[in-house]
């Protein structure tokens, strides 16, 4: 499922406009990014929890030439779903 493939899920859902559909996805997502990119965990009940993790720098050495390289540090996103859900696919 694609974003245009969620818009219209919602839209029949909610009996929406396309238009209103669409604001209301760009919210949605607008507000989870903020969270995230504020620290903060964002836990939808039912479904799961998005966290973001920071990741330090490491020292990583290619394969193929042997060199030494520093990544830096970055801070990357998980997801844990909820017991609800895996109860699901069980």
């Amino acid at each position: 499922m694609n974003t245009k493939d969620l818009i219209t899920t919602i839209r029949g859902q909610q009996s929406l406009s396309a238009e209103e559909a669409e604001q209301l996805f760009n919210a949605t997502v607008a507000a989870v990014k903020a969270q995230l990119l504020k620290g903060n965990i964002v836990a939808v009940q039912g479904f799961g929890q998005l966290e973001p993790k920071k990741k330090n720098e490491r020292i990583s050495v290619s394969p193929t030439t042997g060199e030494r390289m520093l990544v830096p540090p970055k801070i990357s996103v998980s997801f844990k779903p909820s017991n609800v859900l895996k109860d699901r696919f069980s």
